[in-house]
């Protein structure tokens, strides 16, 4: 149980002891942190619906937590403010506790439940790039709050390998190399040696076919009969297919791993095509289909409806399908495969009337059961200085694997620049950390700017930041040869300083509670960097080496092991690794 839950149990039973039933007693975090450390306004609620004085109420409520061992000091401030710090010996119990909880206090709202999270959403072909970034970074941190928070939490990447794109890839890499078996009259065997493919030969075959079929009618005619008789199964087109696919996604995880981002399933396009038949009998079935100039649409308009809101297209006039239909299908496969309770979407936010459209057809059709949650987490889009989207200096979009490269290149020299220990792997690490912990810190939804020197800079609300700060507790132990694991309660707490690092430690579990709520990391973030901070003007203000009280330093000693214990399972929860030395 966390330090604010406990409080509100206590709160809610002095007003319970004054005779005020019903649900009050919540509690806050102050905004006068120099007056008190929390604050319950509930003598409102109550003056209003039992029509008495609010100054009644609180005082009446203030003089029954004065009585209570936990609590140090409860005021009334008017016109209806109760204010309250509690006890030195209550925050040692409440840290202790959850230091030494399997969950590191976090509770477990999500044990027996199943969360599904669509995140990633790469293309076959083509490489990873920059508009790939906050998707996985977010998607991943999110999945990893879920199991932070006890659901079975399942990362699906949502592979584009499907449809007219690789038909144009498949084409025209016919044309430049017709002696392949895979496209001989009568092929049909499960190999084929004389393929010969790379990564980059994909990314320059893709845009180069996408390109032509936009001004070669013929080009995109022969294309699309490509991938017909893909999709229809011609054993040369699904082997040279299948080829396509691996080759790609060998390339593209490894500028995931890079990422520290991982995925349970690589389910594709592909995956969900098998079950469209069946999507489109139950749409059939339950009368939710009509045509419109040749395509089959579904109305998914409500009454309530105060802007625009088109039917979705199911199936286009020439018979085939479009994201939509896939997209149904897939969560048709998903309801089949895992029953989830929980469908979220990672997905840039302009996607978000798609995913409404998408929601409202598949409640029409009861494809999930009407208890299970869909949620659209669009996020915004990462910008340069100019604040436009973020672009390389000729104006292209970047590759991912370019981005990460320039993050660690600059990392390896800021690091050299500050006489750090430095490697390949460490600068690549904090690097990444520096990009995730720079996008991570603001709220999903919201655009920010990429600025490579800002994020590795090591002060203020930065990757670098918290990693510096981690490094120096574990420097610290070290030199005491402490062993960071083996932490035991403080014996008293003796400055202010400590105190403030105490609770700041202790609102953690509650920002859990507000980044799974929101499916936004941003309020972890933030509090490890509160922590990081907090710790900073302790460490500044105490001299932990050479405290010669041996109880203060041994207290002072365990508030850092614990420091370091939140600190690296926030750090692991937003996917960033914990360096061990900087």
């Amino acid at each position: 149980m966390s330090l604010k839950t406990e409080l509100e149990l206590i709160v809610k039973d002095a007003f319970k002891a004054c005779g005020f039933e019903g649900d009050v007693g919540h509690v806050t975090e102050s905004k006068r942190v120099d007056l008190c450390q929390f604050q319950s306004n509930d003598s409102f609620v109550v003056a209003k619906t039992q029509r008495k004085n609010p100054k009644e109420v609180g005082e009446a409520v203030v003089d029954v937590l004065n009585q209570h061992p936990k609590i140090k000091e409860a005021s009334f401030a008017p016109p209806g403010f109760i204010n309250i710090t509690v006890s030195d010996a209550f925050l040692i119990e409440c840290l202790h506790n959850m230091i030494n909880d399997a969950f590191v206090g976090v509770p477990q709202i999500g044990a027996g439940e199943t969360i599904v999270l669509d995140y990633g959403g790469p293309n076959v072909s083509k490489p990873l790039h920059v508009g790939h970034l906050r998707s996985a970074v977010i998607g991943e941190a999110v999945k990893r709050i879920a199991r932070a928070c006890g659901y079975n939490a399942i990362g699906d990447v949502h592979l584009g390998d499907w449809g007219l794109p690789l038909g144009l890839v498949i084409y025209e890499l016919k044309l430049r190399y017709p002696e392949w078996h895979c496209f001989q009259e009568g092929f049909g065997g499960d190999c084929d040696e004389s393929i010969q493919l790379t990564p980059e030969l994909l990314y320059e075959v893709y845009p180069t076919a996408s390109t032509r079929s936009k001004t070669d009618a013929e080009y995109l005619a022969q294309a699309r009969e490509v991938t017909a008789r893909l999709q229809d199964g011609h054993p040369g087109y699904t082997l040279l297919w299948n080829l396509i696919v691996k080759t790609s996604v060998s390339d593209i995880k490894k500028d995931y791993d890079k990422l520290d981002v991982s995925f349970d399933y690589w389910y594709g396009e592909s995956d969900a095509d098998h079950y469209i038949p069946q999507l489109m009998e139950i749409l059939y079935d339950k009368h939710l289909i009509r045509e419109s100039d040749g395509a089959k649409v579904v109305d998914v308009i409500k009454e309530t409806d105060k802007s625009p809101m088109p039917p979705v297209i199911v199936e286009k006039s020439d018979g085939s399908s479009i994201y939509a239909t896939t997209d149904l299908a897939t969560i048709f496969q998903r309801q089949k495969d895992f029953k989830p309770n929980k469908i979220w979407y990672v997905v840039d936010k302009r996607q978000g009337l798609h995913f409404e459209q998408v929601f409202r057809v598949a409640r029409l059709a009861n494809l999930v059961p009407e208890s299970t949650e869909f949620k659209f987490l669009g996020f915004g889009t990462m910008n340069g200085q100019d604040g436009k989207p973020f672009k390389t200096r000729d104006g292209g979009v970047m590759s991912l694997s370019s981005l990460l490269k320039q993050v660690e290149d600059a990392s390896r020299e800021k690091l050299e620049e500050s006489d750090r220990n430095v490697n390949h792997e460490s600068a690549l690490d904090i690097g990444v950390a520096a990009l995730k912990f720079g996008d991570l810190i603001n709220n999903p939804s919201s655009d920010y700017i990429f600025d490579v020197d800002k994020f590795l800079s090591f002060e203020g609300k930065t990757g670098s930041y918290i990693l510096y700060n981690n490094v120096r507790i574990i420097g610290i132990l070290k030199r005491l040869n402490e062993d960071p694991a083996l932490i035991h309660p403080m014996a008293q707490i003796v400055s202010e300083h400590q105190r403030n690092l105490v609770l700041k430690l202790l609102r953690n579990p509650e920002q859990f509670m507000a980044s799974m709520d929101e499916g936004a990391p941003n309020y972890i973030t933030d509090n490890t960097y509160q922590i990081a901070a907090a710790l900073a003007k302790f460490y500044a203000e105490h001299n932990i080496m050479k405290e010669v009280n041996s109880e203060v330093q041994t207290s002072w000693i365990n508030l850092l092991k614990a420091t370091h214990k939140v600190i690296e399972h926030n750090l692991n929860v937003l996917g960033i690794n914990a360096v061990q030395e900087m």
